[in-house]
């Protein structure tokens, strides 16, 4: 039986070691690119669906199966919208309230998660559950108080009705607290009251910085829930001074609701909100990112 023996190393040198096979990704890879490429177009199937919808007669849009690419009437769909409904402005007026409404829910939001993260006072844990407690209330059941209110204050019918109830939300109170305590050191809290600094000073110089990643996607979060809020601004607001949901929403009314005006009029009042992403997107998850680098 023969044996196999090393050869005598050599002085100075040294083996060199057996090299590993790597093993190939490329079938993970393929699939990664197949599930998100899945995933974009059940996103983006019904927008192009609602553009195809938008561009073609009622009429060809019942037929079976139905058409699949764009038609000519786009500009003429767009505009028969915009002269049964005043839908410039009802832009107008939801960018009026989403930018107020979430201007105000970051800074009443932070301000609250601010004191209940890391300000300590009597009472706090309590006040914090009946915060959360609140979120567990259906809507619904405080419409009709809460109209009695605006009808009371005389504010029935405008925009100060919409806002003004959604000024702040417990989620946004909720979100802002569990961020600065993850991503709020306590040792810069005692440096800043060490150097004199005031709890107001102390929220403007050293914990907005930290909480903007999360004030950015908090602002997405409520600009997007403001903007498609319409169970509310049906019931305070009027068709003369709607938003763009109650705008679309007349749109839709009639004996035969047309269709393809519809879609127009949903494609005109969808497109803000798509720039706006477009737009913040990536600052947002830049903003994420850093957050998480220095968390």
């Amino acid at each position: 039986m023969t044996t196999i023996t090393r050869p005598p190393a050599i002085p100075g040198t040294r083996l060199a070691a057996p090299r590993r096979r790597r093993r190939s990704n490329h079938g993970a890879g393929w699939l990664t690119y197949a599930v998100l490429i899945v995933t974009a177009v059940l996103f983006i199937g019904p927008f192009y669906y609602m553009l195809v919808a938008a561009s073609r007669p009622m009429s060809e849009m019942v037929q079976s199966p139905p058409p699949l690419t764009p038609g000519p009437n786009l500009w003429a769909n767009i505009q028969t919208a915009l002269n049964q409904q005043d839908i410039g402005r009802a832009i107008v007026n939801s960018v009026i309230v989403s930018g107020t409404v979430t201007v105000a829910t970051l800074l009443f939001c932070t301000l609250a998660g601010f004191a209940f993260a890391k300000l300590r006072f009597r009472g706090k844990k309590a006040l914090f559950g009946v915060t959360i407690g609140t979120m567990m209330i259906p809507p619904t059941l405080g419409v009709v108080p809460l109209y009695m209110v605006m009808a009371e204050l005389d504010l029935a019918g405008r925009l100060s009705s919409v806002i003004l109830p959604t000024l702040v939300s417990a989620f946004g109170v909720f979100f802002m607290r569990q961020y600065l305590l993850q991503s709020l050191p306590d040792e810069l809290i005692e440096a800043a009251r060490v150097d004199g600094a005031t709890s107001l000073r102390t929220f403007w110089s050293i914990v907005l910085p930290i909480a903007r990643p999360g004030m950015a996607v908090l602002g997405m979060l409520t600009f997007m829930t403001a903007w498609n809020d319409f169970f509310w601004p049906v019931i305070t607001l009027n068709s003369s001074n709607p938003t763009v949901q109650v705008a679309l929403n007349n749109l839709g009314s009639g004996y035969v609701p047309d269709t393809a005006i519809i879609m127009a009029g949903t494609l005109v009042g969808t497109l803000p909100v798509v720039v706006v992403f477009l737009l913040l997107g990536r600052q947002i998850v830049s903003g994420i990112m850093a957050g998480a680098v220095k968390g």
